[in-house]
């Protein structure tokens, strides 16, 4: 009895401890494993698919020193940018050394997603004690939105593990007195994550303001300035080559005005609608460069906009519900890479335990919202109790925003929470830049791992709780 008593004292001690390096890297391991076995699974019978054929073209392209090149059918070659660069240039590095091949592509994207598993646990640790870390970590490491999509040449996974990543190297910038090169190490991870995905430009202010979340605002505002610029030095050079080879100057890639007019345009339904099916701008037919297109494009859709606001506006609850409700990102991709392989009956089972896990998770966050000691705890409360109900309904994407709401109202008590701040500044970002374009389940996948992260705090106490803070 008293040995029973003596193992239950000390598992309750090792829960309520501080996580650790070690045991961050052994759930990385963990996440390392696992994806490593989908990609046995996998081998080569994935070929790429959807966005995932364009990245693969330019990643051998790049491999073979053609430069970041489209090669079109009657023989001419031109420069492209309709597709980000970060993430074919990172394949294209690797096919130069290794060979190019999607089980090469799969390893990258295999190690980017353990590393944003050591990541998430980083960020957990600095709100919960090591049991609940060790529990988001493991979420993040077996989840399986993340781990179904290690075959697919795609970058939300990849941005997803990035975002945990440079949010954890943030974290612990912000505990050093002096490091210098800590904030260019920053600043150039943040400009790859605008290489990879440009929209993620919207959280490099949070990152660099989370260096400073323990100090006045003035000094995040510093650090939030000074992580973005060194970020956009990053993307320079490619602005520049853009501005050099194409009809006109491009920050990172040119579909900005697709996208706007395919979610704007009459035909639109709030999700991905071929161009065959909504008709080309008759003023863009005869418009053949890329960006030229492209901005013919967003003209194209901003007239829409301003013809039929109200029509415009009322697709915005359809693009966030196909944005954060739906799920099954990696089952689709793996059926339309293979349908022999992987079957629809496989596609619906993986889609609905994405949905399942995916809601869970975001039921900890905000219920783990709700528990933070701070100003507001009676409304947050209410917002968590909202919440678990629009989870058993299709309303998880305004449960998405209600956990928005719920960061919101800690008010200055935020500072103490980082992993609140980037939980809720992904959905956030995530929720206007599809609001504007339009929603597809794997977009909301970019917000998982940080979600992850924020889910330790319904587990354990804070370690930032302080006294008198959780007054109603």
């Amino acid at each position: 009895m008293a040995l029973g008593s003596e193992r239950s004292a000390r598992l309750r001690a090792a829960f309520r401890a501080e996580g650790t390096w070690r045991q961050g890297l052994w759930l990385a391991a963990l996440a390392l494993g696992v994806r490593l076995a989908i990609l046995g699974w996998s081998r080569e019978r994935f070929p790429p698919a959807d966005d995932g054929i364009y990245y693969q073209v330019f990643a051998e392209r790049l491999s073979r020193g053609l430069g970041y090149t489209w090669a079109w059918p009657d023989g001419a070659v031109t420069y492209a940018a309709h597709y980000p660069v970060g993430y074919p240039a990172l394949l294209g590095l690797l096919y130069r050394l290794f060979g190019s091949g999607v089980i090469v592509a799969g390893l990258a994207n295999a190690v980017i997603g353990a590393l944003g598993v050591l990541g998430v646990h980083r960020i957990a640790r600095g709100a919960a004690p090591a049991g609940p870390a060790a529990l988001a970590a493991s979420i993040a490491a077996l989840h399986p939105s993340l781990v179904f999509y290690t075959p697919a040449l795609m970058t939300e996974g990849v941005t997803a593990a990035l975002l945990a990543i440079l949010g954890a190297a943030a974290l612990e910038l912000g505990a050093r007195e002096r490091a210098r090169f800590g904030w260019i190490a920053l600043g150039l991870g943040a400009g790859f994550l605008v290489l990879v995905r440009p929209q993620a430009l919207l959280l490099v202010p949070v990152l660099g303001a989370m260096c400073r979340l323990r100090r006045g605002w003035r000094s995040q505002a510093r650090g939030a300035l000074l992580v973005t610029a060194l970020a956009l030095l990053t993307v320079l050079p490619w602005t520049a080559r853009n501005c050099a080879r194409m009809d006109r100057c491009v920050l990172v890639s040119a579909n900005g005005g697709w996208n706007l007019f395919i979610g704007a345009a009459p035909g639109a339904t709030g999700s991905f609608v071929p161009l065959e099916r909504l008709g080309v701008p008759e003023e863009c037919r005869e418009v053949y460069g890329e960006a030229d297109k492209d901005r013919c494009f967003g003209a194209a859709g901003l007239r829409h906009v301003l013809a039929e606001p109200g029509r415009y506006l009322s697709l915005v609850p359809a693009k966030l519900l196909h944005t954060f409700d739906w799920s099954g990102a990696p089952g689709y991709y793996l059926h339309t890479s293979n349908a022999g392989a992987f079957g629809a009956s496989a596609k619906l089972q993986l889609g609905v335990a994405e949905a399942l896990v995916q809601r869970l998770v975001l039921l900890a966050g905000v219920v783990g919202l709700a528990r933070t000691p701070g100003p507001r705890r009676r409304a947050r409360k209410l917002c968590a109790a909202v919440s678990a109900l629009l989870l058993l309904m299709k309303g998880a994407w305004i449960a998405h925003l209600v956990l928005v709401l719920q960061a919101a109202l800690l008010g200055r008590s935020l500072r103490s929470r980082p992993d609140a701040l980037l939980a809720a500044a992904a959905v956030l970002a995530t929720a206007l830049t599809h609001a504007a374009f339009f929603g597809a389940g794997r977009y909301g996948l970019v917000c998982v791992a940080v979600l992850s992260a924020l889910s330790a705090s319904a587990f354990g106490p804070a370690h930032s709780e302080q006294a008198g803070d959780g007054k109603a």
